[in-house]
């Protein structure tokens, strides 16, 4: 069984705890991580060229670290969390010394004193991998966490049916919908497939 089809197996069991199931079996390996790659995500990499010293920036839904970890070499105070405890934990061993703070904390139900707590909010495909009627809740989470800056990234698909997931790519109208709680967006690109896209709040 391929590591897309332990997800969709998990998921179609507890659509929302499935990541914690899917950790928990890949570290007694019976399964793998689909995302757990050995880079972080290009388009983040590309976007956080210059220097963040100074900027605190939230990462959501970590998974294992590698854009954490990435931002954190950037010079950027980074907080990242997961649902996961067993992840946090992965990570947290993975990184021994890392100057990242990870957290274990909900996306639909994050620290109430977040709100408007970062700088940098970046949100890597972890939206799609929730449910399609999770997606507007979620999307109204990542916006509320932001103070100044949200990066946005996530697979395209075009408006129509909703595909078999996880993962469930986001739809123009999706993508569009960070536009929320006084954010605006300054850019929004469709490159080879994936979303890259950054939203800004006037403070």
């Amino acid at each position: 069984m391929s590591a897309d089809d332990d997800a969709r197996r998990l998921q179609a069991a507890n659509p929302t705890g499935w990541f914690e199931e899917l950790y928990a079996e890949a570290e007694a390996g019976t399964a793998s991580v689909p995302w757990d790659v050995p880079h972080p995500q290009p388009h983040l990499v590309e976007w956080a060229s210059a220097d963040g010293t100074g900027q605190r920036v939230l990462v959501v839904g970590c998974g294992l670290g590698r854009d954490s970890e990435f931002l954190a070499s950037r010079g950027y105070e980074v907080t990242a969390f997961d649902i996961s405890p067993t992840a946090v934990a992965a990570v947290q061993a993975r990184y021994p010394d890392s100057k990242v703070t990870y957290v274990v904390a909900d996306l639909l139900n994050p620290p109430a004193d977040w709100h408007r707590g970062f700088d940098v909010v970046v949100e890597n495909m972890t939206v799609q991998a929730l449910p399609v009627d999770l997606h507007p809740e979620a999307t109204a989470k990542v916006a509320w966490l932001t103070g100044s800056t949200l990066l946005v990234l996530a697979v395209a698909r075009d408006e129509g049916p909703t595909p078999d997931g996880p993962p469930w790519p986001l739809t123009p109208s999706e993508i569009r919908a960070f536009a929320a709680d006084g954010l605006t967006a300054r850019s929004v690109t469709r490159d080879n497939g994936r979303w890259v896209a950054e939203y800004t709040r006037d403070n």
